[in-house]
């Protein structure tokens, strides 16, 4: 049994090389489709309806809780008595103190602050 062991490396390795020239062409058919779904005009992620209760479930509630009630964050129960339209949007726009800047996209910031200030 006297058997070439670099034999199944050369394999694997042609297997490895074929795979990546059948996925980058499987890749390329894929960009022009969706090139041809953005021309089509169909709805993509980004021109989809905001909905600030969804956006609050996905970017907001690790720091201000599920329930609006607070954590690292404070909460958020109230603040449409606590603070203006205008100072929320303003909050959601520059952060303060541990709050970053620019969660919320600058022009889905008056949704998102007329959203929070009817909070209860």
């Amino acid at each position: 049994m006297n058997r070439n062991p670099l034999i199944p490396f050369f394999i694997i390795m042609a297997f490895g090389i074929v795979l990546t020239f059948v996925l980058s062409f499987k890749g390329l058919g894929d960009a022009k489709e969706m090139a041809k779904e953005k021309k089509g005009g169909e709805k993509t992620e980004q021109t989809a309806e905001f909905n600030p209760e969804q956006f609050y479930q996905q970017t907001c509630s690790s720091c201000h809780g599920q329930n609006y009630e607070g954590g690292v964050g404070p909460s958020l129960k109230g603040v449409g008595q606590r603070l203006s339209m205008d100072q929320i949007k303003d909050v959601i726009q520059h952060g303060r103190g541990n709050m970053p800047a620019g969660l919320v996209p600058a022009d889905k910031a008056d949704a998102m602050a007329k959203w929070l200030a009817g909070l209860k």
